[in-house]
């Protein structure tokens, strides 16, 4: 650890970019195992640190390569952790098509084991830095390599990614202060596609990463992300508020109900699986829950509308979700008007 801790104040001091060098206030996020061993131990585990990673520590992970292809050949590797992972080349490029420009699903799908099309054939520069690595510029090219826009200290989103630089607090011992925004904004600069009054959605799912524009859509707009989250933890173990907390009569009125006795949870309705980031379960099931909450009832009701964005047809969500998603992946076998029909007086439902 303290080799870990030695490397930071190294990349502290200089981070070598493309034909410069760069004071840097950035040191890493080993150097804060020393003071804060539990959130580190937390953060490490999480998704956050895995949206960038070089090659050489993506290979020690558990990560399949698009055929053809040798760790040779991949400088870094996008994702990984729990949905999906994509491949950048020694050029910069997302690889996109076999070595030979041939067709190739180059997109790896985690839970299910099955690879997708990414930009099919395309050449795919990556310009996904400013939210997926820490210390990001503009400016330039990382190592070099054409197809990466831009630089940055750290790959993944490390510590000082939402915290700022690290290396005056370092150097004080801690007596100068870190950055802690609280708010749902500082979650929304990266959890968001573009304008945060829109839920941007595609081929009948909302995109993923919108969770900022959705809490916005949403009757929990006044919220901010931290409230129920615990944002160091791995997303399936962040949760430190429950729904409980703060609706009462709703939970009181739930308890004893056929759906509460079968396992049903707030989630499974109000937070339905509505959005799509590597596969999709169902007609109505993606792989990542929806942060929008509101469910209409109504049965015709109309989840997604498009409008033309910069002269492009675009496809949005609209502040709620619809009964399809938010009943019909248990009940395969019925419709929305059946589900309208049981909708009033769900909570209480059988009591």
């Amino acid at each position: 650890m303290k080799r870990l801790i030695v490397l930071g104040f190294v990349v502290m001091f200089t981070i070598a970019l493309t034909g410069y060098s760069v004071a840097a206030e950035y040191v890493g996020s080993s150097a804060c195992f020393k003071c804060h061993p539990d959130e580190y131990n937390d953060f490490v585990v999480s998704g956050h640190p895995y949206k960038l990673s070089k090659a050489k520590d993506a290979m020690k992970r558990p990560i399949p390569l698009p055929k053809g292809y040798s760790w040779d050949d991949i400088s870094y590797v996008i994702g990984g952790a729990y949905k999906k992972s994509r491949y950048i080349d020694k050029k910069g490029y997302i690889i996109t098509a076999g070595k030979d420009g041939s067709d190739l699903k180059t997109q790896y799908n985690i839970e299910t084991g099955t690879w997708s099309y990414y930009h099919k054939g395309q050449k795919k520069p990556y310009t996904c830095g400013a939210c997926h690595t820490t210390g990001y510029r503009k400016e330039g090219h990382q190592d070099g390599m054409e197809g990466i826009k831009g630089t940055w200290a750290f790959p993944g989103i490390q510590c000082e990614a939402c915290h700022g630089p690290g290396g005056d607090h370092v150097k004080s011992g801690g007596k100068t202060g870190m950055k802690v925004d609280t708010s749902a904004a500082a979650c929304g600069k990266c959890h968001v596609r573009g304008n945060p009054a829109k839920v941007p959605a595609k081929k009948g799912f909302i995109r993923h990463h919108e969770q900022y524009p959705e809490l916005l859509a949403g009757p929990h707009k006044d919220l901010d992300c931290v409230t129920c989250h615990n944002p160091h933890k791995k997303y399936k173990f962040s949760i430190k508020m429950e729904c409980s907390s703060c609706h009462h009569a709703q939970t009181s009125a739930f308890k004893g109900s056929v759906m509460e006795q079968v396992g049903v949870e707030c989630k499974d309705c109000h937070m339905p699986r509505a959005t799509k980031s590597a596969v999709k379960y169902g007609k109505y099931s993606g792989d990542i829950r929806t942060h929008i909450f509101r469910i209409n009832t109504d049965a015709n009701a109309d989840m997604f509308y498009s409008e033309k964005v910069k002269g492009k047809k675009k496809t949005f969500a609209r502040g709620f979700v619809t009964l399809d998603f938010a009943c019909l992946n248990c009940h395969k076998n019925k419709d929305r008007k059946w589900a309208a029909s049981k909708a009033k007086g769900i909570h209480t439902y059988g009591k």
